[in-house]
């Protein structure tokens, strides 16, 4: 299961499924957390709060947007060279896609940065590449990665790299 923890403004808008208590992701990368961009056209814009790496998708349909976000988690887990085996797992696990109430502040602050970066990198631009405009909000040093990989590229190569090295992401190895 693939929770999204979304901003009020997004929940009100999409009107998603929503996650009850006892629901956890399941995904190695864990939780999103998801706002709205209202520009035109409008946008949800994800943050990993593992990673902190940026998606940006189209928000409308609306409705639809549950459905289309793992589809564009992988798109953009695939422009960063990510292992095929990797996204194919992410995406098992993201069948079942649900939203919650934001959690974490701190993950909340990266989103309104990317926000205002993303705004400054459009350059007024109607229709920007929207998995380039990801890729290069993920070069962004972030202060929550200062101890580890610094950006959130750096921080996904990281964990996919621990991922298929047969260590878990805390270093250990682990057997199968």
């Amino acid at each position: 299961m693939l929770i999204v923890r979304a901003t009020k403004k997004l929940l009100d808008h999409t009107h998603p499924p929503r996650a009850v208590e006892g629901d956890h992701d399941t995904t190695l990368l864990g939780p999103w957390y998801a706002t709205a961009l209202f520009w035109r056209p409008r946008l949800a814009l994800l943050v990993n709060e593992r990673t902190l790496l940026p998606v940006l998708l189209p928000l409308a349909p609306a409705r639809s947007l549950p459905a289309r976000v793992p589809d564009e988690i992988a798109t953009v887990l695939d422009a960063h060279q990510a292992p095929r085996a990797f996204i194919a797992n992410e995406l098992r696990h993201m069948q079942d896609c649900r939203f919650a109430t934001t959690a974490n502040r701190s993950v909340v602050g990266i989103m309104n940065e990317f926000t205002k970066l993303a705004e400054i990198y459009t350059d007024d631009s109607a229709h920007p590449n929207l998995v380039t405009l990801s890729l290069r909000l993920a070069t962004t040093p972030c202060s929550p990665l200062y101890a580890t990989n610094v950006s959130p590229d750096r921080e996904l190569a990281a964990l996919v790299g621990a991922a298929g090295s047969g260590k878990g992401v805390d270093g250990v190895q682990h057997s199968e």
